[in-house]
């Protein structure tokens, strides 16, 4: 399972662009992938995600960082690596959506077909939604969703809080953020611990399996 999360320059990948890429299999989970890049000259900058990930322009375009193209090129080389070729997220739609938009983008072909309905995709088609999964045992264990403003509030630092983890949280990360995605699907699922790192931090008796 290709558990992945990217940091960009914005919301929306016809207009922003990837610069932060972290990845891990989440059954070999010291097979990792993490990467920058600089976004392409078109690319907007959105001041929202500045303050979510702290870099400024000049980081963000630095030209000696390899380009965006070549950046996914090696994700897409990593992930075969992984046997289980189905992403996990926090999001999907925004991660996989992001990455699977730039890879159309650049013409990036990759070397193997595993029946999903692009061809072109590092993952199958389906995806699996922390978010989604969370909610579902939140609901399982309280009787109700997580709901903030007649909407689900369980972002990723109330998963963090969820399940245990200390929610120290400053300039966004994407192989930090793809660990604790990991970690929590972990603990929500199995029970269990799976990154070194975390262990120090007990797991809430309510997940415990």
């Amino acid at each position: 399972m290709i558990v992945v999360d990217i940091e960009t320059s914005g919301q929306y990948p016809e207009k922003h662009g990837i610069w932060q890429i972290g990845a891990l299999d989440f059954y070999n989970h010291n097979n990792l992938f993490f990467g920058e890049c600089r976004i392409d000259d078109e690319d907007e900058i959105q001041e929202g995600a500045v303050k979510v990930h702290g870099k400024d322009e000049a980081y963000l375009r630095n030209k000696n960082k390899r380009s965006q193209r070549l950046l996914l090129r090696d994700f897409c080389l990593w992930c075969e690596s992984v046997r289980m070729k189905n992403a996990l997220c926090q999001n999907p739609r925004f991660d996989a959506g992001f990455i699977e938009f730039k890879i159309r983008k650049y013409n990036l072909k990759i070397p193997y077909h595993h029946g999903g309905i692009d061809p072109d995709s590092p993952w199958h088609y389906r995806a699996f939604d922390l978010h989604s999964i969370v909610q579902s045992k939140y609901h399982r264990i309280f009787g109700s969703y997580l709901i903030m403003d007649n909407h689900s509030d369980m972002g990723l630092t109330n998963i963090i809080n969820f399940c245990g983890l200390p929610i120290i949280r400053g300039n966004h990360n994407a192989l930090e953020d793809a660990k604790l995605t990991a970690e929590c699907f972990s603990r929500i699922e199995f029970g269990k611990n799976l990154i070194s790192e975390y262990s120090e931090y007990p797991i809430p008796q309510e997940l415990r399996i």
